[in-house]
């Protein structure tokens, strides 16, 4: 027998989308396709206190992204990025290769 809990698929609470609205701030914003409204509500509460003043070049850009990533899976969300390079790591800059 095993000791570990079997992975229960549940289906997601909602599907949200963070859309990058442009250089000037308000920077981001949440549409959500499905789910319940207080659920989509509170995480975009979450998610606007990590990312509204910060453009995609911003170096807390990245560690704030996987944390809303992160928040995302706790809670069973669906998470997409438009533009959907926003979710991909950019490659370092020649010469800060390790």
């Amino acid at each position: 027998m095993s000791d570990l809990d079997p992975q229960v698929n549940e289906p997601p609470k909602a599907s949200v989308t963070v859309v990058y609205l442009g250089p000037v701030a308000p920077h981001w914003e949440l549409r959500s396709d499905f789910g319940d409204r207080s659920v989509v509500d509170g995480f975009n509460a979450r998610m606007q206190a990590r990312l509204m003043l910060l453009p995609p070049h911003d170096p807390q850009f990245r560690r704030n992204r996987e944390r809303v990533k992160r928040d995302a899976e706790r809670e069973n969300i669906l998470l997409a990025w438009d533009p959907p390079e926003l979710d991909i790591d950019p490659p370092p800059p020649p010469g800060r290769e390790r």
